[in-house]
């Protein structure tokens, strides 16, 4: 402290260690620093600014000389460092209310001035609504509150986070539950990134569980405050903890549960290797069993989004294991790098069902000069037109730090995609071969380590290298694959548009969108053996991106079930593409005699766009390959460890924990089993959802619409069931509801199939379909994409199908309107 300030010390600072002006002088968090200080655990130094000074300032209405002099004279005694500034009320970190973040806190705070701003701030930060609210519902009148001020030196934390020495939803206390991310503890405490999570045993230390999760932002200093950045994508996969810190931190928490003798919430920083306490309070939340408790799979309560599941939700259209969750992540941040503004993610579970984020795509095109309208417009044809009510909530971050975080990913990811689209027809040719040795060469593994080392140098690799190789395939495209499309629609019309954007394949290969019906074909006609159909198309199916399930080529059955409905009558491939070949010419000749210049350019345009649909579907197409390759790894792994179907319940990077030999907590199994359970039982989800979306209260209601979901608002659900035009024509059929593409023997030739959504493994149907209605859906859609194809009308993302609809009923669709009329 300074010289001759030390009367005033006393009264108005205190050194961090210093307890006994007690809870009254010091506030919950003081209190609690200072008892673990006195205790001798690590915490960083620091000062505390009593009550007594609060109550000095609201007496003279400013901060006078004598009382700002004692708060420098002990900021400087510390050597005038960057600081963190935090209220601590007298209410607060209290058994019966934590008062968490309530009041006041303020990192790498710098110099004289700042450091009174920053008490000044806080001191105000008592008297908020929102504080003044929550001593209300607490049962804490004003009278009883009192301010006091931790002053500590700030730690300049490589990963940080928070501990619970019990867990935080059950209340076990057999367990420590600990969470960690890169940089400063503020991303983990706000909900900004999703952080690394380790259990520990509490009686024998042992790690019984961690999942490792991708983190890609993190709290940092800067010159002003702090910021968040984007985490190096060498760390990104990371763990931030070793397992020896992770040890080392249990026992500080099992020190601090025992100093208070009860479970407790700490936050802790790490630099290097060395750990401090920034933090403890009791654990106040009581362990809670509702829809909240089973919903722990849900980032729409990161904020007020509009989220849409049309086209990821074809791909993968159920809940998702762990395991292919954290594989997609994976795929997705290579083929989607600059999909994210961090902190906020382009794309993320709902309920355990993939979703992707337009509220940062639009800001993502806002960034680049590209308005709401044209963004809109250029997306309708791949997620459907929005409806002209529905808002799409912005992401509050300035055009400029999008651009800082964006600009230099994007760059890199051209450079990238420049490299690869040279070399992706070789590479891409090659691939089918090498994933057939890779299943080869994890079938005779016989170590746990063994396979874990095959994953890191070799399986992981070129799992990151397919993805890049996709996103190569979409970006040579640009936004030609949607605008070509509506320059025709615009100059032919949107039945002509279809005629023309058929037969994709021409003489350049087939779609591979189509390779399970050219592959039947090829197999009926003796053309084809079964081995060869199932190394060339065997890895396509309903639920080929969840690798818990198996591929056509694994259910021994499965082609004699697509044979025997394949002699069924009116079931012919190859006539219904003669017809849309005809077709196609008839358009193409119209179009000629009324636009010969036009014509000229549509077709060197469409045949890049063809070539364009093929790469891409190409690409694809490996990328789903290269899943049965993860698939068999998955597999093999529960074999190793014993663990089974388990296996599927952890995340790629606890699988090549557990194949190391470390044990996986039963528990943490367990819990995510339900989850996966509960949401499975749930109906399929709206495609559009806006704000906080409670998947169990939704499927409770009678109303609910199963297209949109917008949180606040009146959910009753449309009568007429209207789409958008998918593919052209107009037929009257009988109506078949299908769920899964397992019921395919149930459609008859000549009725009208009717589904929440179509994939590659529902194409060995169409034929058969007189037409296609599915509830989610676009122009540029699966359904739409094979139905185009092979001339059958279709309507596609009504969204209220499958719930107005019932199997036996009459209808007229209309592919060209998008239309379904009920008849009978």
């Amino acid at each position: 402290m300074g010289r001759g300030t030390e009367g005033l010390a006393s009264r108005y600072v205190r050194d961090l260690g210093d307890r006994s002006g007690g809870l009254a002088e010091l506030g919950g968090k003081g209190e609690s620093l200072a008892r673990l200080a006195e205790a001798g655990f690590p915490v960083p130094d620091g000062f505390h600014v009593t009550t007594e000074a609060h109550r000095r300032f609201l007496a003279d209405g400013e901060l006078a000389p004598d009382l700002a002099a004692a708060i420098l004279d002990a900021y400087h005694a510390l050597g005038s460092p960057a600081v963190a500034v935090r209220s601590s009320a007298t209410t607060e970190d209290q058994p019966g209310a934590s008062y968490a973040g309530q009041h006041d806190s303020f990192l790498n705070v710098r110099g004289d001035e700042a450091l009174l701003e920053a008490v000044r701030r806080c001191w105000a930060s008592l008297s908020t609504e929102r504080a003044i609210a929550y001593r209300r519902r607490a049962g804490t009148g004003d009278s009883t509150a009192g301010l006091a001020v931790v002053v500590q030196r700030l730690v300049a934390a490589d990963a940080a986070g928070v501990m619970f020495t019990a867990d935080p939803v059950t209340g076990d206390e057999t367990t420590i539950e600990i969470n960690a991310a890169w940089g400063l503890g503020e991303a983990v405490v706000g909900g900004q990134v999703t952080p690394d999570s380790f259990t520990v045993d509490r009686r024998s230390g042992r790690l019984t569980g961690q999942v490792i999760n991708v983190k890609m932002m993190m709290t940092v200093r800067t010159p002003d405050g702090t910021a968040e950045q984007p985490v190096p994508e060498y760390h990104q996969r990371r763990s931030s903890l070793t397992e020896r810190q992770i040890h080392r931190l249990a026992q500080l928490g099992i020190g601090i549960a025992e100093l208070y003798d009860r479970r407790m919430d700490i936050e802790w920083c790490r630099v290097g290797d060395e750990l401090f306490i920034v933090q403890a309070r009791p654990i106040t939340v009581a362990p809670v069993v509702d829809d909240a408790a089973r919903d722990p799979w849900n980032d729409s309560r990161a904020g007020d989004f509009l989220w849409t599941n049309t086209k990821v939700g074809e791909a993968i259209p159920h809940v998702m294991t762990p395991a292919t969750w954290s594989m997609v992540q994976v795929f997705l941040s290579d083929a989607m790098a600059t999909a994210s503004i961090p902190p906020y993610i382009g794309y993320g579970r709902i309920g355990g069902r993939i979703y992707l984020n337009v509220s940062v795509m639009m800001s993502l095109s806002g960034a680049v000069g590209v308005g709401e309208k044209r963004f809109r417009y250029l997306t309708e044809e791949v997620f459907g037109a929005l409806p002209d009510g529905l808002e799409i909530p912005p992401v509050l971050v300035p055009r400029w730090a999008v651009l800082r975080s964006v600009v230099p990913m994007a760059l890199h990811v051209l450079g990238e995609a420049r490299r690869d689209q040279r070399v992706l027809e070789d590479y891409l040719g090659d691939h089918p071969q090498r994933c057939d040795q890779r299943r080869t060469e994890i079938a005779a593994v016989n170590t746990g380590p063994e396979l874990a080392d095959l994953w890191a140098e070799v399986l992981d690799p070129e799992f990151n290298r397919v993805s890049w190789m996709l996103s190569a395939a979409t970006r040579s495209s640009g936004a030609s694959f949607v605008t070509t499309r509506k320059r025709l629609q615009q100059l032919v019309g949107d039945a002509a548009a279809n005629a023309l954007t058929s037969g994709l394949g021409g003489p350049g290969g087939q779609l591979a969108s189509m390779g399970l019906l050219e592959g039947l074909d090829q197999l009926s006609r003796g053309e084809i053996d079964r081995d060869t159909f199932n190394r060339r198309y065997g890895h396509r199916g309903p639920h080929e991106f969840e690798i818990s399930l198996p591929r056509p080529a694994e259910q021994p059955d499965w082609i004699d079930r697509q044979l025997g409905q394949r002699t069924k009558p009116g079931t012919n491939f190859r006539e219904l593409l003669s017809a849309q070949q005809r077709q196609r010419d008839a358009a193409w000749s119209a179009l000629e005699h009324r636009h010969p210049w036009q014509a000229k350019i549509l077709h060197r345009q469409l045949a890049t766009w063809g070539k364009i649909a093929r790469d891409r579907e190409h690409a694809r197409t490996e990328v789903i390959r290269y899943f049965w390759v993860l698939r068999s790894y998955a597999v093999r792994a529960g074999e190793l460890t014993g663990l089974g179907d388990d296996i599927f319940f952890l995340s790629a990077a606890e699988i090549v924990r557990a194949l190391n030999g470390e044990t996986i907590s039963p528990s943490a199994i367990r819990e995510r089993r339900a989850a996966y359970d509960g949401y499975r039982a749930l109906p399929r989800y709206p495609s559009l959802i806006r704000g906080v979306f409670d998947p169990y209260r939704w499927a409770r209601d009678p109303q609910r619409r199963s297209d949109l979901y917008v949180e606040g608002a009146a959910t009753a659900i449309g009568t007429a069931v209207r789409g958008f035009p998918g593919s052209a024509g107009v037929v009257e059929g009988l109506v078949r509801v299908l769920v899964e593409a397992s019921e395919s023997d149930q459609l008859r030739p000549g009725e009208v199939l009717v589904t929440t959504v179509t994939n590659v493994g529902w194409t060995p149907l169409f034929p058969r379909a007189a037409a296609v209605v599915t509830d989610v859906g676009a122009p540029l859609s699966h359904a739409a994409i094979v139905a185009r194809e092979l001339g059958i009308p279709a309507v596609v993302g009504c969204g209220n199908a499958t719930m107005r609809l019932k199997t036996g009923d009459r209808v007229r669709v209309d592919g060209t309107a998008g239309t379904v009329e009920l008849l009978s």
